[in-house]
């Protein structure tokens, strides 16, 4: 009887044993599952374009001014001649009735007193404006050497910067953000290899936002007709033994 209660003990014990090694091996092998699966690496990508802008905005302004009251009406008609002689190069060079805005012209009055607040001088001024949204953006420096040269013919005219824009940048998103993913991947597989690893699958990705700067510049993206497109995607890949 005594003998057969140790053989019991015995058998208990072992079962009790062998459930606590299995168990462990079970919870060991959890745990170093649960550690791989949580090795990741953040890595970068970052994928660029040089393209042209497609639509620029383009003001032209002239003026006129008379010291009398009564001279108005010429400087009026003159305006009108000076802003038919500006359309007319714009639409020789190539530009169209619905890319051509032409505002009202507006009048301005000065005068000019002495220390005494007596009427020393006076300026009456007309001033017309021309804007130009086009899609034509080659045109551009072309037609304002063009319009410099009417200051010969007496028009006080001025010629503004343009400022240009790149408008289609959804076109190119989808491949930049794929070019970017896989420059992730290769910047990770370099880390993977170094450290023994493998790549696995994305965990996560956080695309940063496109940048439009002028071809070439930290700032600024209306200057020129070139401009670089630029987007960096931080993506977070599993690692594997």
């Amino acid at each position: 009887m005594e003998k057969s209660c140790q053989s019991g003990f015995i058998l208990v014990a072992a079962l009790i044993a062998l459930g606590i090694a299995t168990g462990g091996y079970f919870i060991g092998q959890t745990m170093y599952n649960a550690k791989v699966a949580v090795n990741t690496a953040d890595v970068k990508g970052l994928a660029e374009r040089r393209v042209q802008a497609d639509r620029a905005n383009w003001q032209v302004s002239f003026s006129n001014a008379a010291a009398k009251r009564a001279d108005v009406t010429s400087l009026y008609q003159k305006s009108e001649e000076d802003q038919a002689k500006i359309i007319a190069i714009l639409k020789a060079g190539g530009f169209e009735d619905d890319e051509i805005k032409t505002g009202a012209i507006s009048y301005s009055y000065q005068e000019y007193r002495d220390d005494n607040q007596k009427l020393v001088d006076q300026k009456h001024i007309l001033r017309g404006n021309i804007n130009i949204e086009t899609e034509k953006v080659d045109l551009i420096t072309k037609i304002r050497s063009k319009l410099d040269k009417l200051i010969v013919d007496g028009i006080n005219i001025q010629n503004y910067e343009p400022t240009y824009h790149f408008t289609k940048l959804n076109e190119i998103k989808p491949e930049m953000l794929k070019e970017a993913t896989m420059n992730a991947r290769i910047a990770a597989n370099e880390f993977a290899e170094n450290a023994g690893v493998k790549v696995g699958s994305i965990q996560s990705a956080r695309q940063g936002g496109f940048i439009i700067r002028d071809a070439g510049q930290e700032y600024g993206d209306t200057a020129k007709i070139e401009k670089d497109v630029r987007v960096v995607t931080t993506i977070t890949f599993y690692l594997t033994d």
